[in-house]
């Protein structure tokens, strides 16, 4: 019998875990992340996960992680926007206090904050950076001010800075903003706590132009100003003239895998988002929760899911006009997340999951795969910053729970198996979320990450 020649594939039958580009000296070979993001600031009061960020910094270390990644807060502590004293003394509010009693967000993952304090959020910046010295950590330094940091203040001087920017000058003062803020962190000794910075977090889901995907190079160097819309690459080329040691990129919240071409080669890190809304995504699509201003709001399907003790739309009202400019969520999605039965929220997606399986794992793998394709491509380290079902209830335990560990178990895996550098156990495994609280989940899985 003849032998047949079936052709020959395009990529190794076996997966490459080497790196997928060469990390500094300094740094660990993996990263183990917690996604601490603006909420070290905005939970910091009395009580509050973040009231003492050394505890929550020998917490994150007692579960496993060695990064962390936040929110710098660069256009306020070091944007020069006329914002120096706010940056020492910022009033924290959260959305705001509710007709109803509470306060808007108050069951919304990532926007339960309930305010009530000031902080001085340059100093406890530079105390993050040296507890994270102390204890062994790495921190990645990212902005959400473009996406929702500033909604949550209780002085809306911030928001009205930061938007005044024209849109094809934001990444400019972005870079100008981090650039000050990393010759701060050097003058302080503290430069090799930063593993890399991102000029903006999800820059695809943010208030912020497309970064343009032509050539890295002929930008200005130094101070000089960027122009034009889309001067994204321009902006990390200045920053990354102006330190020349450090890694500068910016993330995206839904990484373009079925068209990598028409990313920068500018991005000195791979930093990609993986979910797989799946199941998720139908149930959110069926009850019209992330929709704005649809008439009849909420739908038979989401009254059938509200908690006994739902308020009405009417009655429930919607935080200040400036606060919802100032964020990329909807008052439909405060008001449904916020008032959804958290169980019965879980109950339909375990109901329904089977029929999404296979190809939520296909989606997961096939997303991490192409992003450390593309970085091994590139030569630069490739990281999965957050992940890895999606937007729930701050009370649901569909991700924190079996099918989603299993989810997330599957993605770091694959990410390990593929030389990604850095990876999050979970975007909810963080000192602000329920599942803090599984600490032998987050040692197991980190210890495979680490050990690796």
């Amino acid at each position: 019998m003849s032998e047949r020649h079936l052709g020959t594939p395009a990529m190794p039958a076996e997966p490459d875990a080497t790196p997928t580009g060469r990390i500094p000296e300094h740094l660990p070979d993996r990263l183990a992340i917690s996604l601490w993001d603006f909420s070290w600031y905005t939970r910091a009061g009395a009580g509050e996960p973040f009231d003492d960020v050394d505890r929550a910094m020998a917490e994150a270390v007692h579960r496993g992680y060695n990064a962390v990644r936040i929110c710098a807060a660069p256009l306020l502590v070091a944007g020069d926007l006329g914002l120096d004293t706010l940056a020492v003394d910022l009033p924290i509010e959260g959305l705001g206090a509710a007709p109803t009693g509470g306060y808007y967000g108050q069951r919304t993952r990532w926007y339960d904050t309930p305010g009530g304090y000031s902080i001085d959020v340059r100093g406890r910046l530079f105390e993050l950076l040296a507890s994270a010295r102390r204890r062994g950590v790495v921190v990645v330094l990212a902005s959400w001010e473009y996406q929702q940091s500033t909604s949550f203040a209780g002085d809306p001087a911030w928001f009205e800075a930061i938007d005044a920017v024209p849109l094809e000058r934001r990444y400019d003062v972005l870079a100008d903003a981090f650039g000050r803020l990393l010759d701060d962190i050097r003058d302080a000794g503290l430069i090799d706590v930063v593993a890399f910075t991102e000029l903006h977090n999800e820059v695809d889901f943010s208030m912020l132009p497309a970064v343009d995907a032509g050539a890295a190079g002929g930008a200005a160097a130094g101070r000089a100003s960027g122009g034009g819309a889309g001067s994204g690459v321009a902006a990390l080329a200045r920053l990354r003239a102006w330190h020349p040691d450090q890694l500068v990129t910016v993330s995206y919240g839904k990484p373009p895998h079925l068209a990598m071409h028409r990313l920068s080669p500018a991005l000195e890190v791979a930093q990609f988002h993986v979910y797989s809304y799946g199941v998720l995504d139908a149930l959110q699509r069926r009850i019209d929760i992330r929709s704005e201003g649809t008439a009849g709001f909420p739908n038979a399907e989401l009254r059938a899911l509200l908690r006994a003790d739902a308020p009405s739309v009417e009655e429930y009202g919607r935080p200040a006009e400036w606060k919802l400019r100032a964020t990329v969520i909807t008052d439909q999605m405060i008001y449904g997340y916020d008032w959804i039965d958290a169980s019965a929220w879980d109950a339909w997606l375990a109901a329904h999951y089977d029929a999404h399986h296979e190809v939520m794992r296909r989606e997961i793998e096939s997303r991490v795969v192409a992003v450390a394709e593309w970085a091994r491509w590139r030569s630069v380290p490739a990281v999965v910053g957050e992940g890895w079902i999606g937007y729930t209830p701050r009370d649901g335990g569909f991700e924190e729970g079996p099918i989603g560990r299993a989810l997330a178990e599957h993605g770091i895996r694959t990410a390990l198996d593929h030389g990604v550098w850095g990876v999050v156990a979970c975007s909810n495994a963080a000192p602000h979320h329920p599942m803090w609280s599984d600490v032998e989940w987050q040692q197991l899985v980190n210890r495979e990450i680490t050990s690796r």
